[in-house]
């Protein structure tokens, strides 16, 4: 089964915290764009209250093109002198995909901003979860047991059913020994 060229994604972009223009908290019109390449990109409303701790729970819908490796999420303030860009912070797609958690999983992720001369500026919180074909976020409850996954490697004829196979789980405890 080949992958998928491109998958979409939902971003919710939650708030942000100590966000600063010139070492000074700022007052207001912060907005987001969150990018996964050159042409896929999306940005919140702005922010005309929240000063330097903003607040804009706003869901956005990209295309997450297979070969990314990363999403840009940029805070930018609006001035009387055009727009500035606040802190960047780069987001790896292993922090919201692959691992041992279905694909459908909500990840609530939280990023320290870093400005354009690279000195910490605020944090970003975000949501991210990957949408599934047909926009949905995974099996129901309704679903018919013909349309749930399935995992195991075929093995022998059709009705073996396939073999089993273990995920390693890292233990934090110590084995005991009685």
């Amino acid at each position: 089964m080949a992958l998928p060229i491109s998958r979409a994604i939902e971003v919710t972009v939650l708030s942000g915290e100590n966000l600063r223009m010139d070492r000074k908290p700022i007052k207001k019109n912060a907005y987001v764009i969150v990018r996964t390449d050159a042409e896929n990109f999306r940005s919140t409303e702005m922010d005309t209250e929240g000063g330097s701790y903003p607040a804009w729970k706003e869901k956005l819908v990209l295309d997450l093109p297979g070969h990314a490796r990363a999403m840009t999420v940029e805070v930018h303030c609006k001035t009387s002198l055009g727009d500035r860009v606040l802190g960047t912070a780069i987001v790896p797609v292993s922090d919201f995909m692959g691992g041992f958690v279905p694909e459908s999983y909500l990840h609530f992720l939280s990023y320290r901003l870093r400005d354009k001369r690279g000195e910490r500026n605020g944090i970003i919180n975000i949501s991210v979860r990957m949408k599934m074909s047909g926009g949905g976020y995974g099996c129901s409850s309704s679903c018919s047991p013909a349309s749930e996954m399935k995992i195991g490697v075929p093995v022998g004829d059709s009705s073996f059913g396939g073999a089993v196979t273990g995920i390693p789980v890292w233990c934090a405890y110590p084995a005991r020994h009685f």
